[in-house]
């Protein structure tokens, strides 16, 4: 019998918070200071949970390994101008946030974005406050898929790991999850490529929809 979970720890972009829209707009710049087209939001919207390099190689394929951590950085930059424009919480997600407040779950956010990016948009978003920890991709030596960030989120709101859940919309998320000893949920609606497949991830559930949550945490407290 696993112990009744105490807390949930939320993978950020593709998972409590869908930025694919900024995140495209800055991609979009960065292609158009290089003479490039646009790009649509369906073709990089599966690229973004595996962060700024892998989105930014898919807008330059060809460049040179070398020439690829100056684009990375100018994009970054450019995201950080206008990092909420149409960034917000999923649809159904608000509500799944107060019922866990109303609970008395802490809930936190764990992810590899950058903390420059991170702290500001959950400010903006009036977040910040509820989070009983937030742990970036920059706060520690170490990302996902290494447990240490969950280790880290989960020393910080005072529980054992097994005591937390872990939600994200990559097989990293799942990874680092199971290393730290947490159950893991991975949300479908996220920003998954027509060939990853959840299931094969073995996470302990699997949602559609952010109100989903509720009952699949109800059946495990």
């Amino acid at each position: 019998m696993n112990p009744p979970l105490q807390a949930v720890l939320f993978d950020l972009d593709g998972t409590l918070l869908d930025s694919a829209s900024d995140i495209t707009d800055a991609l979009n710049r960065l292609r158009e200071e290089h003479g490039r087209p646009p790009l649509p939001l369906t073709t990089l919207r599966p690229f973004i949970s595996h962060g700024a390099a892998a989105t930014v190689r898919v807008c330059f394929p060809e460049v040179e390994e070398t020439q690829l951590d100056a684009l990375r950085q100018r994009f970054l930059q450019l995201y950080s101008e206008q990092l909420v424009v149409a960034t917000q919480l999923f649809p159904g997600f608000d509500s799944v946030l107060l019922t866990l407040e109303g609970r008395g779950l802490p809930w936190g956010v764990v992810t590899n974005k950058a903390g420059f990016l991170t702290e500001p948009l959950l400010e903006r978003l009036k977040l910040r406050k509820r989070c009983a920890c937030v742990v970036s991709g920059d706060t520690l030596q170490y990302r996902k898929p290494h447990p240490g960030q969950l280790l880290h989120a989960a020393q910080l709101i005072g529980l054992e790991p097994d005591r937390c859940l872990y939600v994200g919309d990559a097989e990293r998320d799942v990874q680092a999850g199971k290393a730290a000893g947490m159950r893991t949920l991975v949300v479908r609606f996220g920003y998954q490529g027509t060939n990853d497949c959840p299931e094969d991830w073995q996470p302990d559930g699997i949602i559609d929809h952010p109100n989903e949550m509720l009952a699949w945490l109800d059946r495990l407290q």
